[in-house]
């Protein structure tokens, strides 16, 4: 058998099996502390957020305040900024870190593959061509490249517009 040695990992590992009550994007915009929480941007409907568990690195969320679980149960107006959002994400990713290619999804159900199914969000991927290989598909392990707070870092310095004068106010959380 062979180990991959990481240490550098036991910091985030740390930090993301804490168990809060609650929905986590709920408690995520809540705090008000967006670097912390890798909140690269809040819009007035939706906001971006780094994914902490990643399928690739750049891997991010566009995910509204309102907790619902479907994108039906969305107002037309939180629809379009989440699409916007969504394009600016792949904008921002284009420039900072070069992508082939994208994956970008909604698992709407447990059964569809959603982790946190009470709250829909949308799935950015960046992809390029050779980041697919064995030890996923046999060891179920994923090779990030580098640290999310210096990824965080890189895209928001990068976001267009930067638009860090935030049009939502987190003590409205989830309330349109």
């Amino acid at each position: 058998m062979r180990y991959l040695w990481s240490p550098w990992r036991l910091d985030y590992i740390i930090s993301t099996t804490k168990h809060t009550s609650g929905c986590v994007f709920c408690n995520k915009i809540a705090v008000g502390k967006d670097e912390e929480e890798l909140i690269l941007v809040r819009g007035q409907y939706a906001f971006v957020a780094m994914n902490l568990y990643p399928y690739n690195n750049g891997h991010l969320l566009v995910i509204p305040y309102q907790h619902v679980p479907t994108l039906e149960a969305l107002p037309s107006e939180a629809l379009l900024e989440i699409a916007q959002l969504v394009n600016q994400s792949m904008a921002t990713l284009r420039q900072v870190m070069n992508p082939d290619g994208f994956n970008v999804g909604v698992n709407i159900g447990r059964e569809a593959g959603a982790g946190i199914s009470a709250h829909v969000h949308v799935h950015v991927v960046p992809r390029w061509a050779a980041d697919s290989n064995f030890i996923s598909v046999i060891a179920q392990t994923r090779n990030i490249p580098e640290t999310l707070p210096h990824t965080y870092k890189r895209l928001r310095a990068a976001w267009p517009g930067k638009p860090w004068a935030a049009t939502h106010d987190p003590t409205t959380t989830g309330k349109l």
